[in-house]
């Protein structure tokens, strides 16, 4: 093995571990103090899901970094020094897929079971929920791939026939075959009816792995969309709405009372539902009343943080408004450089696949500028790109998830998580990072030419018969750049205004009862 390759295997290596030991770092700090020493199995589950996530946004950046060792190969296969980098594609995607629709349902369906019930009846009910749904996708995977699990490539055919090896050639612009002039041999001047499809079967993974990618794409263009604008537009936007100056021990008396009252009638309404669900009247109304009840939870909690926040309190309350102020500042100058990154990628989103023919290869140039100035420099910068676009992802569905009322609210909060919340997250970005890798090799396709990712992501996926026109027309890329200008307009027209703390009030869920409902004790307001 080179060199080259051995350094690569080991960066791999150290990479992994890292990303394995920053994962546990989340879960623990994340994590909700009723979940402490239990509930290990979900716990499981989430740091292998943040790591396969990491690791597949890394795997394009190693791909690239993979085919450079084969740069002064002749042809591809002529070099026997890279890493098997298709099979490994494979297997991380089948894995994600696997969390996506089968280990992650099966951990929330265990760890949402009713806690009166044993292990081995918890287990039973998620087994069964899960089988079910592996029997409805295994059939429908099944039908789907029989029928037209095909890939048509559109290719041009050229032909021309041979002659003994002349002394000398007379070709010219009229004449570019050998033989008869009715051959079509030049792909420049062919004419339309020269072009055929060549119809083969696709790989079963490929194909899972495809399906999958369409399913995420679909989230990618309506989170990402948003994101994109919202990640950068939010921070600099908290930044213009700070509070700029201590209010008062009054003022702050006044709110916080309001907010006291507003809680105890809140836990009046918590006490009724829980009664409700005892007695076994869910209903319709129920479910909306409960669900009404979990929105609040977020705005009280925004609320009484903004408070804080106005009145720092304790013996080191100079430092805490000191440190306000900071992060404040620290959000103002990552806004600005997340702005700058966003506008980079709607512009190379425009330029090179939008446009037909790209004006310029842009952030493609780029990365292979940077590479001439240091060997992985480029790279770097290209897996900065990539993993910038899941955390786009990631705040979109964060911003929508607060605004629709279709969209269960599972929130990511510091030592106030749920391992419900934390698998329906996690299960998001497996499913949107897919996506992720697929729309990245299209847009660095330049840069990234040549890799086994453009294989599986560039030539099958675009070509799978059925849903090859939604790459073809850029349907998704059209739904990307339209909504993020959307979220930019939605900013500029709403995002400067301040936030006050409302007076409406939240609640806190702090221990599940059944799959349905959370059990709410309220948020209790101490100024004293």
């Amino acid at each position: 093995m080179g060199d080259f390759n051995l350094a690569l295997v080991i960066v791999a290596v150290v990479v992994c571990i890292i990303v394995f030991i920053f994962n546990v770092y989340l879960l623990v700090n994340y994590q909700h103090p009723d979940d402490a020493n239990q509930a290990y199995f979900p716990k499981f589950v989430v740091v292998l899901g943040l790591s396969v996530a990491a690791i597949s946004i890394l795997m394009l950046p190693a791909d690239v970094a993979n085919r450079q060792a084969c740069q002064h190969a002749i042809y591809n296969g002529a070099c026997n020094l890279t890493l098997p980098m298709k099979d490994l594609w494979l297997a991380i995607y089948i894995l994600d897929a696997v969390l996506v629709f089968f280990i992650i349902p099966f951990a929330m369906f265990y760890y949402e079971g009713d806690q009166d019930k044993t292990v081995g009846k918890r287990i039973t009910s998620a087994l069964l929920w899960v089988g079910t749904t592996a029997i409805v996708c295994g059939l429908v995977l099944g039908i789907l791939y029989g029928l037209i699990g095909k890939v048509d490539f559109t290719v041009m055919h050229l032909s021309s026939s041979t002659t003994s090896f002349p002394n000398t050639w007379d070709f010219s612009s009229a004449q570019p075959c050998i033989g008869s002039g009715t051959r079509q041999c030049s792909a420049y001047s062919a004419s339309a009816s020269s072009e055929k499809t060549w119809t083969m079967r696709t790989t079963f993974p490929e194909y899972v792995v495809a399906l999958a990618t369409i399913v995420g794409s679909v989230l990618f263009a309506i989170f990402g969309g948003v994101g994109i604008a919202c990640l950068p537009l939010g921070l600099i936007f908290s930044f213009i709405r700070r509070p700029k100056a201590v209010i008062t021990r009054s003022q702050y008396i006044k709110e916080a009372t309001e907010l006291g009252k507003k809680a105890k009638e809140l836990k009046k309404a918590a006490d009724s539902l829980h009664q409700e669900e005892r007695s076994g009247s869910k209903g319709r109304k129920w479910r909306k009343n409960v669900k009404a009840v979990e929105k609040e939870v977020l705005q009280l909690e925004e609320d009484v943080k903004l408070l804080e926040e106005m009145y720092p309190q304790g013996e080191k309350a100079e430092t805490s408004w000191a440190m306000t102020v900071l992060g404040y500042l620290a959000k103002l100058v990552l806004g600005i450089l997340g702005l700058i990154v966003s506008v980079a990628w709607v512009a190379h989103i425009v330029i090179y696949l939008l446009i037909s023919p790209p004006l310029s290869p842009f952030l493609n140039e780029v990365f292979i500028k940077l590479d001439s100035v240091w060997g992985l420099l480029g790279t770097v910068a290209f897996a900065f790109f990539c993993f910038y676009l899941l955390l786009a992802v990631i705040a979109g569905a964060m911003m929508l998830g607060l605004r629709l009322v279709f969209v269960t609210i599972h929130p990511m909060k510091w030592g106030a998580t749920l391992m419900n919340s934390f698998l329906f997250n996690v299960g998001l970005i497996l499913l949107c990072s897919i996506s992720v890798i697929q729309f990245c090799s299209t847009a660095f396709a330049y840069y990234a030419q040549a890799t086994a990712a453009q294989e599986i992501f560039g030539h099958t996926l675009e070509s799978l018969r059925g849903i090859r026109y939604l790459y073809k027309y850029n349907v998704f890329q059209i739904a990307f750049v339209a909504l993020a200008g959307l979220t930019f307009v939605y900013y500029a027209a709403f995002g400067w205004r301040r936030k006050k703390p409302s007076g409406r009030f939240e609640v806190q869920r702090i221990r599940h009862i059944s799959s349905e409902f959370y059990w709410i004790n309220a948020v209790r307001v101490g100024w004293f």
